[in-house]
């Protein structure tokens, strides 16, 4: 994690659509809602995110999910579907001019998803089934590996393996909290430190970090009070990149809202993630060869 004269080591450079991410560069953002609820709700998210790269400064991509096929309840929102949502992505990358992300669930998606997205998703529930890693890998479309909430920072290697044996070598890593016991997360920061060994840019996912899985019976629940100072504590731990899923109206949303951050809290958390960003990669640190 720290090279022997003090720095983080960096990651290797990922080119994601008209952006580069990872190695040196500045943090970056991936953002937008949990699921597409509509056209209008996903374009207002996209604009918001547009002004707010301009603005603050850093790389974003643009995250929404066409199908969340993990919902906790048979009842649940789960998106247009497949043909629908690729054509409001396609919307946004089109006349917002945002890379975008998205993910997969079937194999049988890979071949229509791969024509419009920038960067494929494998969801952390996902992590571990090799035949659609290995399929999504093939399409040389960069992939965003989630850690699973069952698997050690460790065991990413091996998911990372996959994706290499594919050909593919453009990777992120992201870090999304590990179960501990019913309906709770908690998040290990040691985490980014493993993950950047394997030499990929590490994301930590600051809302779905903070999620209560199934914890309002039919739904997940959240606690989106604690997605700042995780979020901080990420990147001065030498995170390259932070997840953030945002909504105009987090309590209506129709996925993830409890978790979810509205408008106006986002701006100045990433103005604060920028600078520990800036420091921790400018300035040389005290701590000894292999420590934090």
């Amino acid at each position: 994690m720290v090279a022997e004269n003090g720095k983080i080591k960096a990651s290797i450079q990922v080119k994601i659509g008209n952006l580069t991410v990872g190695g040196n560069g500045p943090i970056f953002l991936i953002s937008g809602p949990c699921v597409i609820e509509n056209r209008e709700i996903t374009l207002k998210v996209a604009r918001f995110l547009k002004g707010l790269e301009k603005k603050v400064e850093i790389p974003v991509i643009f995250k929404s999910s066409y199908d969340k096929a993990n919902r906790t309840s048979i009842d649940s929102f789960r998106g247009p579907g497949l043909k629908e949502g690729l054509e409001i992505l396609k919307e946004v990358k089109d006349t917002v001019g945002l890379p975008i992300l998205s993910d997969i669930h079937q194999v049988s998606e890979i071949g229509k998803a791969a024509e419009i997205l920038d960067i494929i998703q494998i969801p952390a529930f996902l992590s571990r089934q090799t035949d659609l890693i290995l399929e999504a890998a093939r399409t040389n479309i960069p992939i965003n590996l989630k850690k699973g909430q069952f698997l050690s920072p460790w065991d990413m290697k091996q998911v990372v393996l996959k994706v290499i044996s594919g050909g593919n070598h453009s990777i992120l890593l992201t870090e999304r909290g590990m179960s501990f016991g019913y309906n709770n997360l908690i998040v290990d920061m040691r985490s980014i430190s493993v993950m950047k060994e394997f030499g990929y840019p590490v994301v930590f996912d600051a809302t779905h970090g903070v999620q209560l899985p199934g914890g309002r019976s039919k739904s997940s629940g959240g606690q989106r009070e604690f997605v700042a100072p995780l979020a901080r504590a990420a990147v001065a731990a030498g995170a390259d990149g932070i997840f953030l899923e945002i909504h105009p109206d987090p309590d209506s949303a129709l996925s993830d809202g409890p978790n979810s951050l509205p408008f106006e809290q986002v701006e100045s958390l990433l103005l604060m993630l920028k600078e520990i960003h800036r420091m921790v990669r400018e300035k040389v640190t005290k701590a000894r060869p292999g420590t934090m």
